[in-house]
């Protein structure tokens, strides 16, 4: 990756993020306090993003589950040239540049105004707290193993009520916090498979890799997609901390590199292991199927182990991914798509309050979907929201061409058309062959979103809430100045 630190006369500078005693119209009078916070550094960054990402291969069965063992190693082996990366260049290029927080929702406003920036907001948060439920969910099904008794009823429902609440505490105290336990969550988690990557290469036979005839295997691609996809997306959730992070410029960019290469060697290395050492159909793969494989290939110590870890592992997406989802609100808050009160931060910890508690009352609802239904459902929302984002970081080239980048793709504007299209299309095949459930909930958000953006608009104009301006500054930039208007950030109260 380019790493471009040297300025040229005249360069226009990045979009500035200052905080600002908030005033407001009342007889109240607000004081703000800085509460200092210590940065995110390189290393707890690179597992946060790994845990925004991935998790380990948890999660992975389905795919061999819905193509068969073939067509899954391909995929695990493909897809990320054709998705994580681009994603991951258009995150650290962007988050370089604009490094606030509300990451996305900022790039999309910047581009194409508020309304997209808002409806971008909107569709990334849902699939964001959708996507969190599916892990207290994951967690549930390798646990239901170990204890039968929260396999079904009251006892499931309370499992996952406790397992939620109690996670949301541990991010309401700290994204450091978040961040070096995410750490400590992923060598534990990966130890597992480790063991078993190692105990199963004398038994590997490598035919069994290229194996396409199994018995009963009718190909589901739907939920093959869905997959590969819901494994390796939601690079660009790190942009709505970007403001936490020590040395955004720098940091960024090295940890996505880092995450990249790191997440696709943990997805790929145990799937190889588990296919060329066992002669088991797919349709045997189905979710918590890797406990069972380290059962076969180790015993039952690392079917115990791996069952551990897969319930450490649940908790890291989950509080990587509910810290992306209360930044993004407080940063939309921050440049005024939101009122302020979504941006409130705690006297204790610093972290934004309002948006853990309401990321975790919506996961919490969606958790008791179906499985698949909660990784189409995100999936969907997400595919609307990258097809945007994509439009952005090509606008943004086109429109601010000389904008400070401290990272920059060092493509040329009709080689970054290019590499944004080929994952355009692959977003387009994840939402044709979506179900019509899916269509449904998506175009209901998707119409809610809408109407969220003109509800705030009366709400500014009749005054009902309080909300920042300077978030509405207008940019315009020529190839020798840009003036920007400034974004107001809500400190502690």
């Amino acid at each position: 990756m380019q790493q471009t630190s040297s300025k040229l006369p005249n360069m226009p500078q990045e979009l500035s993020i200052i905080s600002t005693p908030t005033t407001t119209s009342t007889t109240t009078t607000t004081t703000t306090t800085v509460t200092n916070t210590k940065k995110l550094t390189l290393i707890p960054l690179i597992f946060l993003i790994y845990f925004e990402v991935a998790g380990g291969p948890y999660g992975e069965e389905p795919a061999v589950q819905a193509a068969g063992p073939l067509l899954t190693i391909i995929g695990f082996l493909v897809f990320p040239f054709i998705w994580s990366v681009p994603e991951a260049l258009v995150t650290a290029e962007l988050s370089t540049a604009y490094p606030g927080n509300g990451g996305f929702v900022i790039w999309v406003e910047r581009a194409f105004g508020p309304f997209w920036g808002s409806l971008m907001g909107t569709w990334k948060f849902l699939s964001s707290v959708i996507n969190i439920a599916a892990f207290p969910v994951l967690c549930i099904d390798y646990m239901k193993q170990i204890i039968p008794a929260i396999e079904s009823g009251l006892p499931r429902y309370l499992a996952l009520l406790c397992s939620t609440l109690g996670l949301s505490f541990l991010n309401y105290t700290g994204l450091t916090i978040v961040g070096y336990t995410s750490v400590v969550l992923a060598v534990v988690s990966l130890l597992p498979f480790i063991f078993m990557c190692l105990i199963a290469l004398p038994k590997i036979k490598p035919h069994r890799w290229l194996s396409l005839e199994h018995k009963g295997v009718k190909k589901d691609w739907n939920l093959f997609f869905n997959t590969l996809f819901w494994n390796l997306n939601f690079w660009d959730n790190v942009s709505t901390f970007a403001g936490e992070v020590d040395q955004p410029q720098k940091t960024l960019p090295r940890a996505l590199f880092i995450t990249v290469i790191f997440t696709c060697m943990a997805y790929v290395f145990p799937l190889l292991a588990v296919i060329g050492a066992l002669s088991v159909e797919p349709s045997d793969w189905g979710a918590g199927f890797m406990a069972q494989a380290a059962e076969l290939i180790a015993g039952k110590w690392l079917k115990i182990f791996l069952e551990v870890g897969a319930m450490l592992a649940a908790i890291g997406p989950f509080e990587a991914q509910l810290s992306s989802s209360a930044f993004q609100l407080l940063g939309m808050a921050d440049i005024g798509s939101l009122p302020q009160f979504f941006g409130l931060r705690s006297k204790w910890f610093n972290t934004p309050w309002v948006g853990i508690l309401l990321s975790t009352s919506i996961s919490l609802g969606v958790s008791y979907m179906n499985f698949t239904d909660i990784i189409s459902s995100a999936n969907f929302l997400y595919s609307l929201s990258m097809l945007l984002e994509f439009a952005s970081f090509v606008w943004l080239r086109r429109k601010f061409p000389r904008l400070k980048r401290p990272y920059r793709v060092p493509m040329r504007l009709p080689l970054l058309v290019v590499m944004c299209l080929i994952p355009c299309g692959f977003l387009a095949v994840i939402m044709a062959i979506a179900t019509k459930k899916v269509y449904l909930v998506s175009g209901i958000m998707t119409v809610a979103g809408i109407g969220w953006y003109y509800l705030m608009k009366l709400c500014k104009s009749r005054k009902w809430f309080q909300f920042n301006t300077g978030g509405e500054g207008v940019v315009e930039e020529n190839d020798h100045e840009r003036v920007a208007g400034h974004l107001l950030q809500i400190d502690t109260f």
